[in-house]
């Protein structure tokens, strides 16, 4: 039988160290898809991986599991009396062994609360779950806001750079034909160093928005849960938004779904609950219990015993009873001063949601359109010497802000809108 190549060994060595190297590597890293581009994966992985939102749910399933606990009846108690220890009646030494004493009760008690506190304590828990349960919601509403926030100040950013890249571009292509005017005389030195000087700044304005794009890169890969340096796609547009919202919508909206509201609901009829409870405490609870005699010499006996608390205290219980209809009071003015706060704050992001649209309908449609025939104008009378070289710089800067100034409306519009779904608890 022939022996084996030595490089065959080799081969399957270096493959086995490929796949060992392959399963060590983390798969996402090779598969996941560039973030950014897309806020509907920008979400679904702030959703998934968010630790605030991991411990809400957390919190919200040990509520569940505190429900059935609540309305159990306590654990029985199990007592054991040594009568007669020292053996006194018998003459014997002292003992605390069970059958060597004059006699040995074995007693078995169960606390019974009254009737209804048992399913007013469970009520209670299940109020409490529903606060939980809202807490969970305001932190998966509060993370939405939190990353689309953050992609629509990284979208304005990334887009201020690429008009200062061009309004750069754009001078960059003038700079050459105002110097070569100059060399020939057609125009003052002025006009030479106003564009470069023009071109000086606008790398300065683009080294600040470079670092703009840097801190809102960073933002959002800390609500992504990623190193703050992570790669992100650069967002091509923001998501459509409705034309138009009308506010009584709104307020129907905000008034089933906000998990502000729907806390403090819950909160009322924890309040509810527990006052009820304090009412029901008036009742005595009792035990039951059931005792097995063995005496040293003789034939073992049973007792039955019953046992009620007495509600001897009421100066204490109707202090409990005042503190828990206080209580109760003051969930209905908490839930009535959040929803007049929550009014306002919708009022006000919608009036912001308008204004930012009407602005950036003016500026899209009329101003921008204005602000282009100017400097084409400008650029036509200034090759002919209609006009000097300031008049064109101004039209340049004209067409600047007014790109700018329609970035920052379609922006404040997306904003406003998720301040809107933040509060109403639903999206648009």
């Amino acid at each position: 039988m022939p022996l084996p190549s030595p490089a065959r060994p080799l081969a399957r060595l270096r493959l086995l160290a490929c796949l060992m190297t392959a399963l060590a590597a983390p798969p996402a890293l090779a598969d996941e898809a560039p973030l950014g581009g897309d806020l509907d994966a920008l979400l679904a992985h702030a959703l998934a991986r968010h630790p605030a939102l991991a411990a809400s749910a957390h919190e919200r399933a040990a509520a569940e599991a505190r429900i059935e606990p609540a309305g159990a009846l306590p654990d029985p108690r199990f007592q054991l009396e040594l009568m007669d220890a020292t053996n006194t009646m018998s003459g014997r030494s002292a003992s605390l062994v069970p059958g060597e004493v004059g006699q040995t009760r074995y007693r078995v008690i169960q606390p019974i609360p009254f009737p209804g506190k048992r399913a007013l304590r469970g009520a209670v828990a299940e109020a409490q779950v529903g606060m939980s349960a809202a807490d969970e919601d305001a932190a998966r509403v509060a993370l939405t806001a939190r990353v689309k926030g953050a992609f629509a100040r990284y979208y304005q950013a990334a887009g201020q750079r690429q008009i200062l890249e061009g309004t750069l571009s754009l001078l960059g292509a003038l700079e050459p034909i105002v110097l070569t005017r100059y060399e020939v005389g057609l125009v003052p030195q002025q006009d030479a160093i106003r564009v470069q000087s023009e071109i000086s700044s606008l790398r300065v304005d683009l080294i600040e928005a470079e670092q703009r794009q840097r801190d809102a890169a960073a933002k959002l890969n800390a609500a992504l849960v990623r190193p703050a340096d992570a790669p992100l796609v650069v967002p091509a547009a923001l998501p459509v938004l409705p034309a138009r919202l009308p506010l009584a919508e709104l307020r129907g909206r905000m008034v089933a779904h906000s998990p502000e509201l729907a806390r403090l609901r819950a909160g009322q009829r924890v309040a509810g609950h527990a006052r009820d409870l304090t009412y029901r405490e008036r009742y005595p609870d009792m035990a039951i219990g059931l005792t097995n005699n063995r005496p040293r010499s003789g034939t073992d006996s049973w007792d039955v015993m019953l046992e009620v608390d007495i509600p001897l205290q009421q100066s204490a219980r109707r202090a409990r009873e005042r503190e828990a209809e206080r209580m109760r009071d003051a969930a209905d003015a908490r839930l009535e001063a959040a929803a007049a706060e929550l009014e306002g704050q919708l009022g006000e992001a919608w009036a912001g949601f308008e204004a930012s649209r009407d602005k950036a309908r003016l500026l899209r449609d009329t101003l921008l359109p204005q602000a282009e025939a100017a400097y084409a104008a400008a650029e036509a009378g200034y090759e002919t010497g209609r006009v000097n070289f300031n008049t064109v710089i101004e039209a340049e800067r004209q067409i600047l802000r007014t790109r700018l100034a329609l970035l920052d409306a379609d922006v404040e519009r997306f904003v406003r809108a998720t301040e809107l779904e933040q509060l109403t608890g639903a999206p648009l």
